[in-house]
């Protein structure tokens, strides 16, 4: 597995060039396929396969996926990077808000670092933007936590460019997590830029449009309960045969290549900077061997001028949230 390096200042911090997204093992994606024990499979086959980056975050179940992480990691611990979030503010097991107040901040790190059985937590980020708490004082309390030696590196979630460089001239973040992908390139226009002067790396999540740049999502597809992807426009049956284009142009390209669309997807991402770590999320090991497989797959400056220019022109019908979820993001 080749690795790269997130952010510029504080050492950097070295993971794999492909991390495991964490998040669809406990929520967001139907029912899981596997049990607990096949879920730690997963997480310690991912090791074994090279591996070494990790996302997840309070939020997810809530709390149940960081102890899954935990368990799942903790013989391994030398051996991984971990990230997770703070920024919600969780009542009755559901986040009904954000709170990224310094106490709050505080307590969630304490809490984090007793589900994932470490001493530690790698990468820190905040989940969403609080309107309510100046960026200055979540990057000041982070700070405090990395100075206490119970957190790494600093990191931002689908943050707006100003937010990113007021939280960084406070302390340096390392890396920030946004939803980018060959059908989401929303920040390329002033995010990316405002990355590169900064030296500060990007962890795309949903690498793989959720599913739909793989090619096994189409206007027959059935979604689960409980199937985020039933919430979001971009997913209706009707914006689904729109954008079945773009996903045929990856699967030629695929073809060409002897590859899946999945590690085409990856593989063009991965060449858009030296600095990017998707997340491609996943609960089976066949899946998680393909997206390794993107690592080593080579696009050409045809092919990736070909899949970029296709994607501006054929544009993408639907909205990547809903209302509300979008409201959230950006600031």
């Amino acid at each position: 597995m080749q690795t790269r390096t997130l952010g510029t200042t504080g050492g950097g911090l070295t993971v794999s060039a492909l991390g495991l997204g964490c998040m669809g093992m406990s929520q967001s994606y139907g029912p899981n396929p596997g049990s607990r024990q096949e879920m730690i499979a997963v997480l310690r086959g991912a090791v074994e396969r090279g591996v070494s980056f990790f996302d997840t975050a309070e939020v997810y179940g809530p709390y149940v996926n960081e102890e899954l992480v935990g368990e799942a990691l903790e013989p391994l611990r030398e051996q991984v990077v971990i990230a997770t979030k703070f920024g919600w503010d969780i009542q009755d097991g559901k986040p009904v808000g954000t709170d990224s107040r310094p106490e709050q901040i505080r307590r969630v790190a304490d809490a984090s670092l007793r589900r994932l059985r470490t001493e530690r937590i790698d990468l820190f980020y905040q989940h969403r933007v609080d309107p309510a708490v100046p960026i200055e004082d979540v990057a000041g309390a982070v700070a405090d936590l990395i100075a206490a030696g119970k957190v790494a590196h600093f990191g931002l979630s689908e943050a707006g460019a100003g937010t990113v460089r007021r939280a960084h001239a406070v302390h340096p973040v390392t890396a920030l997590q946004s939803e980018y992908s060959l059908w989401t390139r929303e920040i390329e226009a002033e995010v990316l830029p405002t990355l590169d002067e900064l030296g500060i790396a990007l962890v795309p999540f949903s690498p793989l449009g959720k599913g739909f740049l793989t090619g096994t999502v189409d206007t027959s597809t059935q979604f689960a309960a409980g199937d985020i992807r039933t919430t979001i426009p971009r997913f209706s049956e009707e914006n689904r045969a729109a954008n079945q284009a773009l996903v045929d142009l990856v699967g030629e390209v695929a073809g060409a290549h002897g590859a899946t669309p999945a590690q085409v997807a990856l593989a063009w991402l991965l060449a858009q900077r030296p600095w990017i770590v998707p997340i491609p999320g996943t609960r089976r090991i066949s899946r998680l061997e393909e997206n390794i497989g993107a690592v080593q797959l080579e696009l050409s400056t045809e092919d990736l001028t070909r899949l970029g220019e296709a994607a501006q022109r054929l544009g993408v019908a639907g909205a990547r949230y809903n209302e509300a979820m979008e409201k959230m993001t950006g600031l």
